[in-house]
């Protein structure tokens, strides 16, 4: 079943970011664009190297007004953990949400039961708490900061001008697709 359009369910969750723990809610996604970026475990191979990833376009994404929340089924405790012993992810200024309920894991569709830990999925939410654009990919397989950065702006572009489609490798600035009837066959 596709999530698209799903909207987030009401979580509350404890964060490290910034050497401090807070809460998230779901009334803090509201009224703006997020980035839920799923990993499997803190102190892996291939998860530093994602976040080192997204904590080096991090400003980017603030600068189009989206929040990066990389999400684990760890506690805040390890996060902060890992945060202390890897110089990659020292440098993440994002919030890591601590998931060990698995409320949100289960909510975004991503928990590996027999695993308790989280599938590699990004979620991209608009600010009404909707999911638009998302993909889940095997856990031995990284992630691209730049092709998530590239998709939060499209979803964004078709956000605001919702007569045009955004075709692929579209980068702010190129051109769009107008639909018509007579193209509709050709999507």
């Amino acid at each position: 079943m596709s999530m698209i359009q799903k909207e987030v369910s009401d979580f509350s969750v404890q964060a490290y970011q910034n050497n401090a723990f807070h809460t998230v809610t779901k009334q803090d996604i509201l009224g703006k664009w997020s980035v839920f970026f799923f990993y499997p475990a803190d102190f892996t191979f291939v998860c530093p190297t994602e976040l080192e990833d997204l904590a080096n376009k991090y400003e980017e994404f603030k600068a189009v007004g989206c929040e990066i929340y990389s999400v684990s089924c760890d506690t805040h405790f390890v996060h902060k953990a890992w945060h202390d012993a890897s110089d990659r992810i020292k440098k993440i200024q994002y919030p890591m949400l601590a998931d060990p309920t698995h409320a949100l894991a289960k909510d975004f569709e991503v928990y590996i039961d027999a695993d308790g830990v989280a599938e590699r999925g990004s979620f991209i939410v608009n600010p009404e708490g909707k999911v638009v654009a998302y993909e889940v990919i095997a856990g031995n397989v990284g992630r691209n900061a730049d092709e998530l950065f590239r998709r939060v702006q499209a979803s964004q572009f078709v956000a605001e001008h919702g007569d045009e489609v955004c075709p692929a490798k579209w980068q702010p600035g190129a051109e769009t697709l107008k639909p018509s009837l007579d193209l509709v066959g050709q999507l």
